[in-house]
């Protein structure tokens, strides 16, 4: 079955101006970076997902945690009060996020050493 990231971009944007919020906002109450979470809501890059990115947008935005995974493949979305099933997937889906997440940093850090070299070397050549 095919995967209709457009209906999650509409679930988002449509729950994210009910409750007021702005995208930072979402970003900062999912712990998912603002950019991945503009890509999902702009629908602008249909790529695969970590479950536990939607799975942390959904709680964030007071849904069931398997809410926008449902969305995502034409299925009901589940009741907010609905046992979570699926715990062992749920936990190595949390690891790859964060491993995920550590590869970010990991650029930024490596991002931010280059920037910090190139500073250092402008400054003695000013000498």
């Amino acid at each position: 079955m095919s995967e209709d990231w457009a209906a999650v971009a509409k679930a988002i944007n449509e729950r994210v101006n009910e409750l007021g919020w702005l995208q930072r906002e979402l970003a900062k109450r999912s712990n998912v970076s603002q950019a991945v979470v503009r890509e999902i809501q702009h629908h602008v890059v249909e790529r695969r997902r970590s479950p536990r990115t939607l799975e942390s947008l959904s709680v964030a935005l007071g849904w069931h945690p398997k809410h926008l995974d449902a969305v995502l493949h034409h299925r009901r979305p589940p009741k907010p009060d609905e046992p979570v099933t699926d715990q062992g997937d749920t936990v190595w889906s949390r690891l790859t996020a964060l491993e995920g997440r550590m590869d970010e940093i990991t650029d930024r850090l490596d991002d931010l050493k280059t920037d910090l070299a190139t500073v250092i070397e402008l400054l003695r050549r000013k000498r």
